[in-house]
């Protein structure tokens, strides 16, 4: 054994729960469907990853990833569904439309 491998810690209990919960979370952002429980799971994510880059002595990282992963990604996100959602209220109150704003007929299009 190299004096390099020995230097080496080996990993923590705490690291390898993490990982394997990171691992758990990605598959649960991933098998989510609905957008407003996605951005939910991903904001839980972000902080199981702050977690693992904080157990890996990596605490600068890990802050980003609070601030980023856990917090704006989130809200971003939840900010587009509003506004999707609301632009698809609109458009549903105001009736169907074509690309130039006429109302669309249902009779007159071929089939």
């Amino acid at each position: 054994m190299t004096a390099a491998a020995a230097a080496t810690p080996a990993l923590t209990a705490l690291q390898a729960v993490l990982l394997l919960a990171v691992a758990a979370g990605g598959l649960a952002v991933a098998a989510t469907r609905d957008p407003v429980r996605q951005a939910i799971v991903a904001s839980v994510f972000g902080l199981l990853l702050a977690a693992l880059f904080f157990a890996f002595q990596a605490p600068d990282v890990a802050l980003s990833e609070i601030t980023v992963g856990t917090v704006a990604l989130p809200a971003m996100i939840l900010l587009a569904v509003a506004r999707t959602r609301a632009r698809a209220a609109r458009a549903g109150a105001a009736g169907q439309r074509t690309g130039d704003g006429r109302p669309r007929n249902p009779g007159s299009e071929p089939t």
